[in-house]
């Protein structure tokens, strides 16, 4: 770590919530502003404690809280973010015993011990390092990519870890091992890697005196956990490995349904999670879909079907994991009790089409029913079904869950057709009174912009959030509670829908004419709060615009330009935005509310467009599966259909 935390001008850019150019034009139009300590002529580096104090007396930075302010002097001194939290969680975890720093602080570490320090007499060390670890948990350059809470929370809960032993083989950063503690384990174990990532793990555990270890090593090549049994498994393995080592273990104890083929890295994630259960014990592992139809994987899927070993295949829904435009897999593993008779049926779940919140209770709901009675029949039309092994056991063994599933209760009727297509014809006829009248500008675009953090600091605006997810365990999930608005909400022009996990890291309640913004997008979106009552869902940032000084509809309406979708899109994409480099144009309050008249229309008009999209698509569904299936029959008497008596294909006379 420097002796001197150090800071470039994108990263000062960054850290005042303004443009690049800002910063360039500091440096010439103010004498005192700090000069380069290091770096190249192209790419200067300044000193980061010199910069917050000119920025602070300026008036262009905000007081931090305790956790910001060591973070961002962590980040900026730490060749890996992952490695200066560790370094930190180490001090911590020895105040937490009642040793010193002693010999365990590198020397270039002693700048930040007071901070550290500040930071555990305000919050303990367990809770300075949770404060610590949120902000390093946020999406960013150089963040590992780590299995979401929720869905690590499913992911145990179908384990059932509560009062026993789990190893996570692929431990990253220990989401699921934070999830087995919350759940209730004894003991958590697991391996991971990369030597930092371990280290992280391993001290989350440490510090809430949770029995276990998180050893470095890669587990198919170097298994720290050789002849190890536990109560349970869960894992996120890496997916598509080219180089897993499938030469030097073609002979591996640990293939107990038969050798792994070289193309199915994640089937030797499977194999391995198998050797280390006890008998009758669950493993959980995240999949990537290919890996239930692959034809080299025809062998061992069947194999673990025959052997009573794989009990379930469920596919979520796209966007909850990485890569986020997949629909990934969770399969359900059991290590079969000695001269146990294999089960009958296996259970296909496919909740691909559904929204996690609530997919994942109905997903539970659905397992233990199965587990009580695995014999019966479960078929929940176009959700569920327990198959019988003996039908899964064809040539290709495919394992997909949409592919078994029963069809969709109810016939289509003539009824259904009729109202679908007048709700289409509906809207179809509103399209045009929602269009907004606009005309072009004699003044062209030329004006002046303000960012979204100059108009926070001139009281244009209160900026809160993006809210983060609480790291410590939460409470219950509140079924009454108030509702919360997610990122998807904000995305599909929708009400709030989720509710109140108990994991919030803050409490925000909605108020009309407030402006949400997600933090992680395809395209950057600002949606106006008609509502109030609900709560800020994390991953939104809340724009609550000063009414004597901002039109809401206005500031929605800039904020959604493409022009804005690159000032504030993060260097590493622009999946990920920070609303306060944001530009607003400067206007009358008058012309405001001109404007934002205009932007509302422009937002009824797309929320039109968007029913008229969803409803078309279910009349050409409802439509070919009736035709199809007999149910429907062509009109003759349509004016649109061929006459009869003249050949259709004729032109007219």
């Amino acid at each position: 770590m420097q002796e001197t935390p150090t800071i470039t001008a994108a990263e000062i850019a960054r850290l005042a919530g303004v443009g690049r150019a800002a910063v360039s034009n500091w440096r010439k139009r103010h004498a005192d502003f700090p000069a380069p300590v290091g770096g190249t002529a192209a790419s200067p580096e300044f000193d980061l404690g010199q910069v917050e104090q000119w920025l602070h007396a300026q008036g262009k930075l905000p007081e931090l809280a305790s956790a910001d302010r060591l973070w961002r002097h962590l980040a900026a001194a730490s060749q890996s973010p992952a490695a200066g939290l560790a370094a930190v969680g180490a001090l911590l975890l020895a105040r937490q015993r009642g040793q010193g720093p002693g010999r365990s602080a590198d020397p270039q570490f002693k700048p930040l011990l007071p901070d550290v320090e500040a930071l555990a007499d305000e919050l303990g060390s367990q809770g300075a390092f949770d404060a610590l670890w949120q902000r390093f948990s946020a999406p960013g350059p150089g963040r590992p990519f780590a299995t979401p809470d929720d869905l690590a929370d499913l992911m145990v809960g179908l384990v059932g870890v509560g009062g026993g032993s789990v190893l996570d083989p692929a431990a990253g950063s220990g989401a699921t091992l934070r999830a087995a503690v919350r759940a209730g384990c004894t003991s958590a174990y697991g391996q991971e890697i990369d030597e930092d990532l371990a280290r992280l793990a391993g001290l989350w555990l440490a510090l809430r005196d949770v029995a276990g270890e998180v050893c470095t090593g890669d587990s198919l090549r170097a298994d720290a956990f050789a002849g190890r049994t536990f109560d349970a498994v869960v894992c996120h393995p890496p997916f598509g490995a080219a180089n897993w080592g499938d030469e030097e273990l073609g002979h591996d104890p640990r293939w107990i349904v038969g050798t792994t083929p070289r193309t199915e890295p994640e089937l030797a994630w499977a194999q391995h999670a198998l050797a280390h259960l006890r008998a009758g014990g669950h493993a959980v592992l995240l999949m990537p879909p290919t890996v239930a139809s692959r034809r080299p994987g025809r062998r061992i899927r069947a194999e673990l079907l025959r052997r009573g070993a794989l009990r379930a295949v469920i596919a979520l829904p796209p966007g909850v994991a990485a890569p986020h435009g997949v629909p990934l897999h969770l399969w359900v593993l059991r290590r079969p009790a000695p001269d146990a008779p294999p089960p009958a049926r296996t259970l296909l779940v496919d909740a691909a089409a559904g929204d996690a919140a609530e997919t994942y209770a109905r997903i539970l709901a659905v397992w233990r029913a199965f587990t009580a009675a695995p014999d019966a029949d479960v078929e929940e039309a176009g959700f569920a079904r327990a198959v019988p092994v003996i039908e899964l056991l064809d040539e290709e063994v495919d394992l997909t869950p949409a592919r078994r599933q029963p069809t969709v209760a109810g016939e289509v009727t003539g009824e259904h057709l009729v109202r679908t297509r007048e709700r289409l014809a509906a809207i179809v006829g509103d399209l045009p009174g929602l269009m907004p009248q606009v005309t072009p500008s004699p003044e062209g675009t030329d004006g002046e912009f303000l960012s979204v953090g100059e108009l926070a600091r001139a009281g244009a605006l209160q900026l809160i959030g993006p809210i983060r997810a609480a790291s410590s365990e939460g409470g219950e999930p509140s079924a009454g509670g108030p509702s919360v608005l997610t990122v998807q909400d904000v995305l599909g022009g929708e009400g709030p829908s989720g509710r109140d996990d108990g994991r919030l890291g803050q409490e925000v309640r909605l108020a009309a004419g407030d402006v949400v913004v997600p933090m992680i997008a395809r395209q950057l979106t600002a949606r106006v709060v008609t509502t109030e009552g609900a709560l800020l869902g994390r991953n939104l940032y809340l724009l609550r615009p000063n009414p004597a000084a901002l039109d809401s509809w206005f500031l929605a309406g800039q904020l959604r330009t493409s022009a804005n979708e690159k000032q504030a899109s993060s260097l590493s994409g622009t999946l990920r935005f920070d609303i306060r480099r944001a530009q607003v144009r400067r206007l009358p309050l008058d012309e405001q509310r001109a404007h934002g008249e205009a932007f509302r229309r422009l937002d009824a008009f797309e929320s039109a467009i968007r029913q008229a999209a969803t409803l078309g698509a279910e009349m050409v569904q409802l439509t070919a599966d009736g035709l199809a299936r007999g149910a429907l029959r062509p009109d003759q008497r349509h004016p649109g259909g061929p006459r009869r008596g003249k050949d259709p294909r004729r032109p007219p006379s």
